[in-house]
C-alpha cells in the first residue's frame, strides 16, 4: 500500500444496520466518491464500539463530504448484526460492516495481527480514483479521533481539488488542534523554499 496508488479492490458482504440488511459491498462501484475504511480488531469488543459511536457522531458531516464509511473486521454479517442487536453504542450505528472471514481484505490493506488473527486498529482514506490517500495504523487499545480524521478527509479533498499549475503545490499546514475549516496555502517549489 502507497499513497496515491490505486487500493486492493474488493467485493464482499456487509451488514447494513440502518436497513437491518446483508448486501455486497463492490468497492469499485464508489468510484468518483471519498471513501473511508475503518479497521478495528473485532466485535464485541471495547474500543471498538467506541470508535463506531465516535464515527457516528460525525456521520452526517462524511455524507455532506460524500464520503462513504464502512467498518471492516474478520468476523461475519452475523457477527456484526449479533453486535449491533445487543451493544448499547454499536446500536445507534447506521455505518455498513464489511465482513472478511478470510481476512483478504485485512492482509491486503496491511491491517492483519498476525499474534491474534484480527485486524489492527486503524483507517485508510480512498480518493475518488480509487487511490489511496491517508493510512494509520495504531495501538489496538487507542480509540480514534474522529475530528483528526474528518479535517484529514477536508484538507484532502482541497488538495484533491486545488488547481494544478507548473511549480506550484497546495499544502494544507500543520494544526495544533483540528478545526471545521481547512486553510491550504499554495506554495511555490522554487522561491518559497525555506521562507515557511
Amino acid at each position: 500500500m502507497e499513497i496515491g496508488k490505486e487500493v486492493f479492490e474488493f467485493k464482499a458482504k456487509a451488514y447494513f444496520p440502518e436497513n437491518d440488511e446483508i448486501k455486497e459491498v463492490d468497492l469499485k462501484k464508489y468510484r468518483g466518491k471519498w471513501v473511508l475504511l475503518t479497521f478495528y480488531p473485532g466485535d464485541f469488543t471495547f474500543v471498538c464500539a467506541t470508535d463506531i459511536e465516535a464515527l457516528m457522531e460525525k456521520y452526517d458531516d462524511f455524507k455532506k463530504e460524500n464520503v462513504a464509511v464502512f467498518a471492516v473486521s474478520a468476523d461475519t454479517v452475523f457477527s456484526h448484526k449479533g453486535w449491533v442487536q445487543v451493544s448499547p453504542r454499536v446500536s445507534k450505528s447506521k455505518i455498513p460492516m464489511i465482513e472478511d472471514p478470510k481476512k483478504e481484505i485485512i492482509t491486503n490493506y496491511g491491517f492483519l495481527n498476525t499474534e491474534t488473527g484480527g485486524a489492527r486498529r486503524g483507517m485508510v482514506v480512498i480518493d475518488p480514483e480509487g487511490k489511496l490517500q491517508y493510512y494509520s495504523v495504531f495501538n489496538d487499545a487507542l480509540g480514534k479521533d474522529i475530528s483528526h480524521i474528518m479535517f484529514a478527509i477536508r484538507g484532502l479533498k482541497a488538495i484533491y481539488n486545488a488547481k494544478k499549475s507548473e511549480g506550484h503545490i497546495c499544502i494544507v499546514p500543520a494544526v495544533a488542534k483540528p478545526t471545521e475549516t481547512v486553510k491550504t496555502m499554495d506554495v511555490d517549489t522554487t522561491k518559497d523554499i525555506g521562507k515557511l
